[in-house]
């Protein structure tokens, strides 16, 4: 796989601010790439694995979790301490009203998140609304 270098490089600053990381651009540009290699650096730097929290909202094995009180359930068990908790969820759009759910954890929970999508929803009034001031935005 091929390091994203110049987009990591802009992600790092940010990967323990609370800000929510938004990744957008075209179908098969990359996105999930990022996030794994992301997920790579931070376990280098000594996060555990119970402290991330990893959602390809395209693999059916998620299906279930694109009703926003399904997903908010799934990931609020995976939180079981006050240590932080790198959140990934790739492809959000599919979940319904997902600008909720996520607002929720940054404003509750110790976490830094990570999302992705190729659909206009993610950059549509509903997230803006919701997390105004709280993203910052990466196009791939």
């Amino acid at each position: 796989m091929v390091i994203r270098t110049q987009y990591l490089e802009r992600l790092r600053p940010f990967y323990d601010s609370e800000l929510v990381k938004v990744i957008t651009g075209i179908r098969r540009c990359g996105k999930s790439t990022i996030l794994r290699q992301v997920i790579a650096e931070i376990k280098e730097n000594g996060i555990e694995d119970s402290h991330i929290v990893y959602i390809n909202f395209e693999d059916y094995k998620y299906h279930k979790l694109t009703d926003a009180d399904a997903f908010y359930e799934y990931v609020e068990q995976k939180i079981v301490d006050e240590g932080k908790y790198y959140l990934f969820f790739d492809e959000i759009q599919n979940v319904n009203n997902f600008e909720l759910v996520v607002n929720s954890f940054r404003a509750t929970h110790n976490v830094s998140i990570f999302i992705t999508g190729s659909n206009s929803k993610l950059l549509s009034g509903e997230l803006a609304t919701h997390l105004s001031g709280r993203t910052v935005s990466l196009r791939v």
